[in-house]
């Protein structure tokens, strides 16, 4: 038998010092310099399906390769011999999606979190019929057609949209593209969530169109809401204002850079019926922030999402720095006895970190502060516990004298 029938797919090798043990007890990655990088693996496509052995040449998982990526192999399948195609993508999306039906009423989630739940680098919004699919790794843009397929047959859904932006597919060494890859979108498709609706533009807005994994924390700043003035900082499409006016708010300010999505916020505080309660302000976060302090407002719960100001190492100090001034802005605008909302979704920033920075930032406004609360990515996010990785949204709840 010859070593092409033997082998009817490429072998990369773990190096003598990697730790092999880590891949066996399910981490999904192996850097750069933990792999034989010989010129066979280095002329690889990206996005090969390869068998990963150990150095003493044990079959230890299936994996995806990139040669471009510092994540060389990603774990696709911890059987050595798994047959990666249309029928093992059903079954992970069917697994994925029976959680997701456990938890939620209506089909709005993410059904795809990535490496933990089976796929790497892949993501997947779910609004009803539509599904938006990020596929950040090169297997995932190597296999989109059998990957919508799939999709099809499991979720049922009719328009499926390819999201191609991001920094995770320049890290990939991935193209930007956005492609409609079956069905069609006429315009923001409403999506409820929390008793609000929000409008998701699917196509055009930032990543698939909306965060679903802010909804716990949407629900519990909506516990606060009730008659209260609420102050939202970059707001999206009005994730955290919405909710509050859900919630029983007063009235609700958004602030976001975004005219488009301010207005989609707009439109969804009416389709909800809270129109007129609901306001915006367009322009810098940190700018309005210091402009709200001058003008003399305050609210009863101001909530700060900002993007990731860290999402990676190199700008950890930066991000913990921006943090802080967040924090010190919105404390000045927060009523005595009111609450502070402030999240990160910074990779390189750790729930110590972050909160050291917001705790340096609201004592420096001169206020004094209780944490009651710290929220987390909602349970159509799931983590894998051997990537901390996984855990990168923090919100933190603050009540403030």
């Amino acid at each position: 038998m010859t070593e092409t029938t033997a082998r009817p797919r490429p072998v990369v090798r773990l190096r003598p010092k990697a730790e092999a043990r880590a891949i066996r007890h399910g981490f999904p990655w192996v850097y750069g310099d933990e792999l034989v990088t010989d010129r066979r693996t280095q002329s690889m496509a990206p996005g090969t399906i390869a068998t990963l052995e150990d150095a003493e040449r044990r079959p230890l998982a299936t994996v995806t390769v990139n040669p471009n990526s510092k994540i060389i192999a990603r774990v696709l399948d911890r059987n050595p011999e798994a047959e990666i195609d249309r029928d093992w993508l059903i079954a992970r999306l069917t697994h994925a999606q029976a959680m997701r039906e456990r938890l939620f009423d209506a089909p709005f989630y993410r059904l795809i979190h990535a490496e933990a739940d089976g796929l790497p680098g892949v993501i997947i919004d779910r609004f009803g019929d539509v599904a938006v699919v990020q596929p950040n790794a090169a297997w995932a843009e190597a296999m989109i057609d059998e990957l919508a397929s799939a999709l099809t047959e499991v979720a049922g859904v009719t328009t499926i949209i390819k999201n191609g932006s991001g920094r995770a597919r320049g890290l990939e060494g991935l193209p930007e593209e956005t492609l409609v890859l079956s069905g069609e979108v006429s315009g923001p498709i409403p999506v409820p969530m929390n008793g609000a609706i929000y409008m998701a533009d699917v196509i055009g807005g930032q990543k698939t169109g909306l965060f679903f994994d802010q909804r716990p924390n949407h629900a519990f700043a909506a516990q606060l809401a009730k008659g209260a003035r609420v102050l939202d900082v970059f707001s999206h499409v009005g994730g955290f204002a919405l909710a509050c006016l859900a919630g029983g708010a007063q009235s609700a300010l958004s602030v976001d850079a975004s005219a488009a999505a301010l207005d989609l916020a707009r439109q969804g505080a009416e389709a909800m019926g809270g129109g007129a309660r609901f306001s915006t302000r367009q322009g810098d976060a940190f700018a309005a922030l210091e402009a709200l302090a001058a003008e003399g407002e305050s609210f009863d719960v101001v909530i700060c999402d900002p993007p990731a100001f860290a999402p990676a190492k190199p700008a950890l100090q930066a991000g913990l720095r921006a943090y802080e001034r967040v924090a010190r802005l919105a404390a000045q605008l927060v009523a005595p006895g009111g609450y502070l909302v402030l999240c990160s979704c910074s990779h390189a920033a750790d729930l110590v970190q972050f909160r050291a920075a917001s705790a340096r930032g609201i004592g420096k406004a001169g206020r004094r502060s209780q944490l009651i609360h710290t929220g987390y990515a909602g349970p159509d996010h799931p983590m894998l516990p051997q990537l901390a990785e996984s855990g990168y949204l923090k919100s933190l709840f603050f009540r403030l004298d």
